[in-house]
């Protein structure tokens, strides 16, 4: 935290100076146009060319200082943003608050752990992992808490995450660019709705008029200054006003090329400066490298490509402004040029595009794991391996508070599956979420909560959390016997890792004692690993069945000084201290 709190004294001191600059050179610019128009009064009135001179230099020194405003403004936004950042980091890890995005729109209650696992939604594990800005990397990361990944992607992120975490200014700069950006989900699909509006060619009529014309009116003006023929002025207007015949009759195409595109060139220019920042730094591991390696098109950076795109539509604005289209296109068609150089840009980079906006998306997502990383000094990356071979030291739940979270030593190897039993409020239910938690980040690349880790990466399946379903006219019951399925249907395929808790609660004690045990039964003969949690202790007894697969573990209450304690131990065995009577005639129910 001290890191951050040094980064905040610091972007306040940097955002104060560059304030002070922002307003003194706001006053000089005020300064140079009152001398402007000071001058040119004075030339008015005297006539003296002095004052011409003067005016000019007045009027050169506001573009200056014009750019030197727009660009402190900028300078001044990045300080603010990467202060706010640095802010959010500390009232993060003070648990103050939580202010990033909660992907809630993602959330998926059919997914196979989605849901349960509370992947999505307000204190997810997305919204304390996401450090995302921009559309696309909210949706990459996003994808990628719900797909393991293959054995060499998750070496690859592991190697990504691993260089990225100790980079911390370069993943805030990032971070603050794409804030900057104020990307959203329409701007990413103006963008995408742009890329497929395929009629890339004008009608070769209309590309020679957009020649022939503006010549003929320069050439016509030309001569007009030479001789000064006044019937010259009259031949001008004619092209003027054929050359506004001509914009009229592109004027369809060019309002569709541009269609759903509002504020498009700021969102793309912010898009290059992002992929600009990828492309000047010098990385290391494999994946961030051919990252880099594919922003390399037609021998040009991909940076300058879309800095190119985002000047063309920043041109085609003036479409727009009644006063400028008619200036620029009666006299040298204007749009209708810019309407060729886009289209022409188009059929050059258009099928580049999407992979470019996706390797910011990734880059988002994998600043976000090595955000993890570095706020969680004792959290591990896991070793991989490939013989089922499952093991947590030290393992908890990573959103839990890092000063009162107890850890637990678990594996499943050689034994595979557990039957977990303890009292509610025992830690059953939160030791499930931390196994699946952890195999989801493991097999992601991620770190995990443990102090040590080996797994072999498989598929997540998890029963734990279903709800009625009003609109499909489903019970809670109906809903997870489909659970279940789902999940069975999955074995079917591949060995799965998965949890199951307290399952077939909307029936009878014997119907549910029965099917639970059929269930482990069938799960284990599908080589699933993991993990159920249940109350009834007879189901634990079918670990004298499966004595080299099934293993019994519990969490244990005990009363201590007339309260219930939980030490939220994992033990070997069954759990033996029951608290429910204990509890109700502590509270007076019975």
């Amino acid at each position: 935290m001290k890191a951050y709190q040094d980064k905040v004294s610091t972007y306040s001191e940097l955002y104060n100076k560059t304030n002070k600059k922002y307003n003194s050179i706001s006053l000089l610019r005020l300064l140079s146009i009152f001398l402007l128009l000071f001058f040119m009064f004075y030339y008015i009135k005297t006539n003296e060319i002095l004052y011409v001179i003067l005016a000019v230099l007045s009027f050169a020194g506001f573009i200056i200082l014009m750019r030197i405003h727009s660009r402190l403004s900028f300078q001044k936004l990045l300080a603010e943003t990467l202060l706010k950042i640095n802010q959010n980091e500390i009232s993060f890890l003070k648990r103050e608050k939580t202010p990033f995005e909660n992907g809630a729109e993602f959330i998926d209650f059919h997914h196979p752990y989605a849901y349960d696992l509370d992947i999505f939604g307000e204190h997810s594990l997305f919204q304390n992992l996401n450090r995302t800005a921009s559309y696309i990397g909210k949706k990459t990361l996003a994808d990628l808490l719900l797909h393991t990944l293959p054995e060499a992607a998750i070496l690859q992120n592991q190697e990504a995450v691993n260089e990225l975490k100790n980079k911390v200014d370069w993943r805030q700069e990032f971070q603050a660019l794409a804030i900057i950006s104020e990307d959203s989900k329409a701007s990413y699909k103006a963008i995408k709705h742009w890329i497929s509006f395929n009629n890339n060619t004008l009608p070769k009529v209309l590309v020679a008029l957009s020649i022939i014309l503006p010549t003929l009116f320069f050439g016509v003006l030309a001569a007009y200054f030479i001789t000064s023929k006044t019937i010259l002025l009259s031949y001008l207007t004619y092209i003027f006003i054929a050359n506004l015949i001509v914009l009229g009759r592109s004027l369809k195409r060019i309002q569709g090329e541009i269609a759903k595109a509002d504020n498009i060139d700021k969102i793309i220019k912010q898009y290059s400066l992002l992929l600009e920042k990828i492309e000047k730094e010098s990385f290391q591991s494999k994946k961030l490298i051919h990252l880099q390696e594919q922003l390399v098109y037609k021998n040009a950076k991909a940076s300058q490509h879309l800095k190119q795109l985002s000047e063309l539509f920043s041109r085609m604005d003036t479409i727009s402004n009644f006063v400028t289209a008619i200036l620029f296109n009666g006299t040298f068609l204007f749009n209708l040029h810019v309407l060729r150089a886009l289209l022409k840009w188009k059929e050059n980079y258009a099928s580049e595009i999407d992979n470019w906006i996706s390797i910011i998306g990734e880059m988002e997502a994998l600043n976000s794991l090595a955000n993890l990383a570095y706020n969680n000094s004792d959290f591990v990356f896991p070793e991989i391996n490939s013989e089922y071979k499952i093991e947590f030291k030290n393992l908890s739940h990573p959103l839990l508070n890092p000063a009162t979270r107890i850890g637990n030593d678990t594996n499943f190897h050689p034994l595979s599956f557990v039957i977990l039993t303890g009292s509610n409020m025992s830690g059953k239910s939160t030791f499930l979420r931390s196994l699946g938690i952890n195999m989801l980040l493991g097999g992601i690349g991620s770190v995990v909560c443990a102090s040590e880790a080996k797994i072999h990466p498989l598929p997540v399946l998890v029963s734990m959390r279903l709800s009625d379903s009003l609109s499909d006219s489903e019970s809670y019951f109906f809903a997870e016997i489909k659970r279940l399925k789902q999940i069975m249907d999955a074995l079917e395929n591949q060995p799965a890792f998965v949890l199951l808790d307290e399952i077939l609660r909307g029936t009878n004690s014997d119907d549910k004692r029965n099917g639970t045990i059929e269930v482990v039964k069938k799960i284990i003969s599908k080589k699933a690993v993991g993990a159920i949690a249940t109350h009834d202790i007879e189901v634990c007894l079918t670990t004298n069945e499966y004595p080299e697969i099934l293993t019994n573990q519990c969490f244990e209450v005990e009363i201590q000084n007339n309260e219930l304690h939980f030490d939220y131990k994992l033990r070997n065995g069954i759990c033996k201290n029951k608290s429910a009577t204990f509890l109700m005639q502590k509270m007076g129910v019975i």
